[in-house]
C-alpha cells in the first residue's frame, strides 16, 4: 500500500475521543416538548374558559375577556418560544449583561409603580390596562447569567474555588432575595430562584461542601424572611393545622381541600364548579389546580400530573445529552424553575406545603408567567437540536460521554430518541 495514502488515511481517521469533541450536527429536535406544553396550555385554556361566567360575575365584566386575554398571552408566548429557539446560545451568553440590566430596571420600575388596592405589593409594572410582573423577567435573566457564569468558571478550572465561584453567586442571590422577598413580598418566586441556583451548582460540579454552604444560607435566609413577618408566620401555622382557622387565615387552604374533595373520582364536569364563584380566592391563578380537580376529579388530576412528569422527564433527557456545560445548565435551570413552581403550587393546594402566591406553569391564567415560561422552553427546544445518543459519564460538571451501549441500550430507547446525533457515527440512529 502507498505510504502516502496510509498517512492520509491516518490523518483523516478520528479517535472516539476526537469524535466526541467535534461540533455536533443539528438534527431533529424533541417534538414531544411542544406536544406536552401544548397539552398543558390547552388544559389551562379550557379551565379558564369554563370559569368565564364565574369570573365575569365576580369582577363585574364580560367573562369572555379572560379567555381572550389568555389567548393573547399564549400567542405572545409562542412568539417568544420561537425567538429564543432561533437565537443561538452563544448570542444569549453575550446578552447576560443587557438582560440583567433590563431585569433590574424592570424591578425598580415595579417598586415605584403605584400598587393596586386588590394586590398591595410592588410586583407589577402597570401600563394602561396591561400589567407585567418583573420577577418573571428576573428569573429568565438569572437563568442565562448563572449558566454562563458557572460554565466560565468550570472552563477556567475554578468551579471548586468558593471565593471566585460560590460567594459571588450567593451575594448576588441574597441581593435579589432582599428585593423580591423583602420589598416585593414574593417569597414563592424567591424560593424558585434559589432552587434553580442549587440545582445548577450541583450540575456544574461545585463540591459538596460548597453545596452545604449554599443550603445553609438558604435555610437561614428563609428563616429571616418568615420569622419577622406576621402573615408568613400565620401561613406556616395554618399549614401545620389548617382546620383551626378555616373562617379566617386558613380560609383558602380549607376551600382548596373542599374543591379537590368535591371532584371525587371523575369530577363535577365543565361548567359545574362551585368553588369558582367566590369561594376559592384567586381561582384562575394560584388556585387553578383545585378548580381543575373539582372539574375533572382524581382521574383528571392523575392525567395532568402525568403530563407534567413526562415533560420533566423529557427535559431531564435533554440535560443528559446536552452538547456542553452551558447548555446543560440552561436546561437544568429551566427544569428546576418549572418543577419547583409546579410542586409549590400543587403542594399548597393539597395541603402538603404552605400557601404561596405562585402560578402553575402553562395552566394558570396570567400573561407574564406564560410569556417567559414559553421563552425558557424555547431555549430547551433549541438545545434538543444538538443532543447526542451518548449520555454523559456519571459525575457532575463533566463533558465526557459514555456510549449508550454500555448502559441500558434497547430498541425502545432508540425509538424514543430517534434522530439524535451520535458522535461516533456518520449518520443518524
Amino acid at each position: 500500500m502507498n505510504p502516502s495514502r496510509m498517512a492520509r488515511g491516518t490523518l483523516h481517521r478520528r479517535t472516539p475521543r476526537e469524535s466526541v469533541r467535534s461540533p455536533l450536527r443539528k438534527h431533529r429536535p424533541d417534538y414531544w416538548l411542544i406536544v406536552l406544553c401544548a397539552l398543558l396550555v390547552s388544559i389551562g385554556l379550557v379551565v379558564v374558559y369554563s370559569m368565564g361566567p364565574a369570573l365575569g360575575e365576580m369582577h363585574g365584566e364580560n367573562g369572555s375577556r379572560f379567555v381572550t386575554r389568555q389567548m393573547i398571552a399564549i400567542g405572545l408566548s409562542v412568539i417568544a418560544f420561537f425567538v429564543t429557539a432561533k437565537i443561538p446560545l452563544e448570542v444569549w451568553k453575550k446578552l447576560t449583561g443587557p438582560l440583567l440590566i433590563t431585569a433590574a430596571t424592570a424591578t425598580v420600575i415595579a417598586m415605584v409603580t403605584p400598587v393596586n388596592p386588590d394586590y398591595p405589593a410592588h410586583r407589577w409594572i402597570r401600563i394602561g390596562g396591561l400589567s407585567l410582573q418583573s420577577v418573571e423577567f428576573l428569573k429568565f435573566a438569572l437563568l442565562i447569567w448563572v449558566s454562563a457564569f458557572l460554565a466560565g468558571r468550570h472552563k477556567a478550572g475554578l468551579i471548586g474555588n468558593n471565593k471566585q465561584t460560590l460567594w459571588p453567586l450567593l451575594i448576588g442571590l441574597v441581593g435579589v432575595a432582599l428585593v423580591v422577598a423583602g420589598v416585593q413580598s414574593d417569597l414563592g418566586s424567591t424560593g424558585v430562584m434559589l432552587a434553580m441556583l442549587i440545582a445548577m451548582l450541583f450540575v456544574a460540579g461545585v463540591p459538596l461542601r460548597g453545596l452545604a454552604i449554599a443550603g445553609l444560607v438558604v435555610v437561614i435566609g428563609l428563616t429571616l424572611f418568615i420569622a419577622p413577618v406576621s402573615y408568613r408566620r400565620e401561613r406556616l401555622a395554618n399549614y401545620l393545622n389548617p382546620e383551626s382557622n378555616c373562617l379566617t387565615t386558613g380560609y383558602q387552604a380549607c376551600q382548596a381541600l373542599v374543591a379537590i374533595g368535591s371532584g371525587g373520582i371523575a369530577g363535577l364536569g365543565l361548567g359545574k364548579s362551585v368553588s369558582a364563584y367566590g369561594y376559592l380566592p384567586e381561582a384562575q391563578n394560584d388556585s387553578i389546580f383545585a378548580i381543575y380537580a373539582e372539574k375533572f376529579g382524581f382521574l383528571g388530576t392523575m392525567i395532568l400530573l402525568g403530563i407534567f412528569m413526562t415533560l420533566f422527564a423529557r427535559m431531564r433527557q435533554v440535560t443528559e445529552r446536552a452538547p456542553d456545560l452551558f447548555s446543560r445548565l440552561i436546561v437544568t435551570g429551566v427544569l428546576a424553575w418549572l418543577s419547583t413552581q409546579a410542586i409549590i403550587n400543587i403542594g399548597a393546594m393539597l395541603g402538603l406545603l404552605p400557601l404561596k402566591g405562585i402560578t402553575l406553569p402553562f395552566v394558570s391564567y396570567g400573561g407574564t408567567s406564560v410569556l417567559f415560561v414559553g421563552a425558557a422552553l424555547g431555549l430547551v427546544y433549541q438545545i434538543s437540536y444538538f443532543t447526542s445518543l451518548q449520555t454523559r459519564r456519571q459525575g457532575r460538571g463533566m463533558d465526557e460521554f459514555t456510549p449508550r451501549g454500555r448502559q441500558h441500550e434497547d430498541s425502545n430507547d432508540r425509538r424514543r430518541i430517534r434522530g439524535a446525533y451520535h458522535p461516533n457515527s456518520s449518520g443518524r440512529a
